[in-house]
């Protein structure tokens, strides 16, 4: 590894000597029970979150810090700084809501404080995403504030406050309000490194196409003693159908849909991905492909949900009608409409015994790919090299941020990174979240370098 310039090293001792404020501004938002949901939690404290914003990145040198409600109802906090004439302009983006703690009793500590265990910062939301809060504030500090010499780039901030609930409030908000979010580069801060201390930009988003299928062979549920075996069961048939989602190897074989994407990126290596999972011992992984090529470009059916009796309660009846809630993940160079258009047409073609099916499309999304060969990845590459010693990789995500995409089609000229503090051994949406205080020092050095180095790159 090359001698770091004096700028890089400077920066470094900045960021360093503010960690301690970055673990105060992390406590005081840990503890801000920030559910969007107001029948878990009350909406205050999604208010009180978004003051908390408001107050500490104006604090930090950003003007006009305010909230604006969203058609969802919920509240986004925005702002902005001016650079120097001629600078481009770059969006910071994160969200403040949270998961609810989902298990208080699998919580070894306190959900909503923040409790420090073997170097870990634990609490909910102390990753997803308050975490890269944290690290937005740091790196903004270490560039100088309101006292320093400025900031390199014009900056915009976007903090959303539903993100967790999946309302959209803020992908409706980007055409009633673009100037908010109009930039040459958008950091959206919300995925994390691909194993801790590796640093790494998301590069590939799955799509999304949930259904719900019923199934209904009866007027009614009959005597499973009395009429079964000729009866036709609906549960039977439901867990047919279900079953043609796999083949015997357990890929998905969704008719009309390829199995056979590769992925080129950041390997995914199986013992890793079974450490990950928690898969026990004995049960083996699913699909032929590669852990990476299965999960980032091929597409996945989940069984989400059942509707029938459960085994407590239940009698000795034949079912009548029951429903599923199926989800199929669907990576880039599909089309998630195509895609919902294929799983529909799949589950009627496999329904048996002519019983009646109805498919009911619930929920879906577009798959996302970034451009990476800019000059805001090149400034992003040299950056995180610079804060891990590191070469940065791409890696893709199971998951669907519908964000990326509203904002891709909205400003087909900028460019969209996904990064943060969110590595695997933070346990998101789980008991037991967590962040390695490293992630958001190196991360946030990381993004105090990007905002100098990108300014230079396009002079």
């Amino acid at each position: 590894m090359t001698a770091e310039s004096p700028e890089t090293a400077a920066l470094r001792k900045k960021v360093r000597t503010l960690m301690p404020r970055a673990k105060e501004d992390l406590t005081e938002l840990v503890a801000m029970r920030s559910v969007a949901d107001p029948r878990q939690f009350p909406p205050e404290e999604c208010a009180k979150t978004a003051d908390f914003l408001v107050r500490a990145f104006t604090e930090a040198g950003l003007r006009d810090m305010r909230r604006v409600t969203t058609p969802d109802g919920s509240d986004a906090v925005v702002g902005h700084a001016p650079g120097p004439d001629g600078a481009p302009t770059v969006l910071l983006y994160c969200h403040y809501d949270v998961q609810p703690p989902l298990d208080d009793a699998a919580w070894r500590t306190p959900p909503f404080e923040l409790s420090e265990r073997d170097g870990r910062w634990y609490g909910r939301g102390s990753a997803d995403c308050k975490g890269n809060i944290a690290m937005h504030l740091t790196a903004l500090r270490a560039l100088g504030g309101p006292e320093g010499r400025g900031f390199p780039v014009n900056i915009k901030f976007v903090a959303e406050g539903s993100e967790e609930q999946g309302t959209g409030g803020l992908e409706q908000l980007v055409p009633l309000q673009p100037e908010l979010f109009d930039a040459d580069a958008l950091l959206i801060c919300d995925t994390g490194n691909f194993s801790l201390g590796l640093p790494t930009t998301t590069t590939s988003l799955r799509g999304l196409a949930n259904v719900v299928v019923t199934v209904s062979t009866l007027k009614g549920e009959m005597h499973s003693g009395m009429f079964g075996g000729p009866a036709p069961d609906a549960l039977a048939a439901l867990v047919r159908i279900l079953d043609s989602l796999r083949d015997e190897d357990g890929n998905t074989a969704v008719k009309g849909l390829p199995g056979d994407g590769s992925w080129d990126g950041v390997d995914y290596p199986a013992e890793q991905f079974r450490t990950d999972v928690g898969v026990l011992d004995g049960v083996s992984l699913v699909g032929t492909g590669s852990v990476a090529d299965e999960l980032w470009a091929r597409p996945a059916v989940t069984v989400l949900g059942i509707d029938c009796p459960p085994v407590v309660g239940s009698s000795a009846a034949i079912q009548s009608k029951v429903r599923a809630r199926v989800s199929l993940r669907v990576p880039p160079g599909i089309d998630a409409d195509k895609a919902l258009r294929a799983l529909t047409d799949h589950l009627v073609a496999s329904t048996p015994w002519g019983a009646r099916v109805e498919v009911e499309a619930e929920s879906g999304g577009q798959p996302f790919r970034a451009r990476t060969d800019g000059p805001a990845y090149r400034a992003l590459a040299s950056a995180l090299h610079q804060a891990y010693g590191k070469e940065m990789v791409q890696s893709g995500q199971g998951g669907s941020i519908p964000l990326c995409n509203v904002l891709a089609d909205r400003f087909p000229e900028a460019e969209i990174a996904l990064i943060g503090v969110e590595e695997p051994g933070c346990l998101i949406h789980a008991p037991n979240e967590s962040v390695d205080p490293s992630e958001i020092e190196h991360m946030a050095l990381a993004e105090a370098l990007f905002l100098s180095g990108y300014a230079s790159a396009v002079r």
